[in-house]
């Protein structure tokens, strides 16, 4: 679930002409033993995948969560999985009441409604980091190889390959040169280079502002955790602290890392022994996500008919372009980056 949470009416739902909320319907009518009111049904959230989300309530109006995930686009198994290992680390993610696998149709515990985006500010936004940093760590504290798919060299450089595809070559409408292609190969191997060689951990793979929930106790509540994975230990804290939704200050990003750091060392977590070393580590790991999500926000805006999702495109540029100029082998990037400046389409924003 990872946009904010609508507000349309049971009445504005047409179950005759979306057989999918047909067949959800359908399923809950079996599920006698929570009183569903399927009258109350209505979207809680939308989502950047095919999944959707609705709250219903039971008779008496306790809110539930239903997710849709239609075959074969989608698989519910992933999510059962990770959300048992997950709650078995302590931290707070949705509980499973019922589930059809075949038709890929899940009862959830509802979390609410408030992100962290909604309340992220200069005066909560310490408490909200700190609380997102120790669930992290007590998540990473039991990670094991072999229970979820491995964060592998061959999936990097896939989910590398998003960007020049979707953003140089569909957004800008660029053909790289074969020197170009080159400088971005070696560029690729070095991000590759770094992030491989970091301890591995389970990754959530989109720990951010919209992705956790604001709860009264054990905060926070996490969701969106179907393609977790085994890999790089800094993915998490990078995707949290430099996102792609809301910028901080870098003095502010340098103190909630350094935080995260130390409690991760505290915890005997794999991590680094030298701040610079994990600082690096946390950059290169960022560049790769933040390259990847250029290629994917154009991908949802071009393939998808999702255009809101360019407006974030600035942002996750400076990341990429502050992250480049800091390393002497991250340069020719940058330079890339200014040769392909002028073919930014020009939709209403700047880079």
């Amino acid at each position: 679930m990872t946009s904010s949470t609508k507000t349309t009416s049971a009445s504005a739902l047409d179950a005759q002409n979306d057989s999918r909320l047909f067949q959800l319907l359908d399923w809950i009518a079996t599920l006698s033993e929570f009183a569903l009111q399927p009258e109350s049904i209505q979207p809680a959230s939308a989502d950047a995948s095919f999944r959707r989300y609705f709250r219903i309530r039971d008779a008496e109006g306790k809110t539930f969560i239903l997710m849709d995930a239609p075959q074969p686009q989608e698989d519910v198994r992933p999510f059962i999985q990770v959300a048992q290992l997950l709650d078995e680390t302590g931290v707070t993610v949705p509980h499973i009441f019922a589930s059809n696998i075949e038709q890929g149709f899940l009862l959830l515990s509802d979390l609410g409604v408030t992100m962290y985006s909604h309340l992220l500010n200069q005066d909560t936004a310490q408490k909200l980091y700190i609380d997102a940093i120790d669930s992290l760590v007590r998540i990473q504290l039991h990670s094991q190889p072999e229970v979820l798919p491995e964060y592998d060299r061959a999936m990097l450089h896939k989910e590398l390959l998003i960007f020049p595809e979707w953003y140089i070559n569909k957004h800008l409408g660029a053909t790289l040169t074969p020197e170009q292609q080159a400088s971005l190969d070696k560029v690729f191997e070095q991000i590759l280079a770094n992030t491989l060689a970091q301890p591995q951990v389970y990754v959530h793979r989109d720990y951010h502002s919209r992705n956790l929930m604001v709860m009264a106790e054990n905060n926070p509540g996490i969701i969106d955790f179907q393609g977790a994975m085994y890999g790089p230990i800094t993915y998490d804290i990078v995707s949290l602290l430099r996102d792609a939704y809301i910028e901080w200050d870098e003095e502010q990003v340098l103190d909630w890392a350094i935080r995260y750091w130390e409690r991760a060392r505290h915890a005997g977590l794999p991590i680094s022994t030298d701040i610079d070393s994990f600082y690096r580590d946390f950059e290169f790991m960022g560049l790769q996500r933040h390259l990847k999500i250029l290629g994917i926000f154009c991908r949802l805006a071009y393939r998808d008919g999702k255009q809101q999702y360019l407006a974030d495109l600035p942002l996750v540029l400076s990341y990429v372009r502050k992250t480049a100029q800091r390393y002497n082998s991250l340069i020719p990037l940058l330079r890339l980056l200014d040769e392909l400046d002028d073919k930014a389409p020009q939709i209403g924003y700047t880079f």
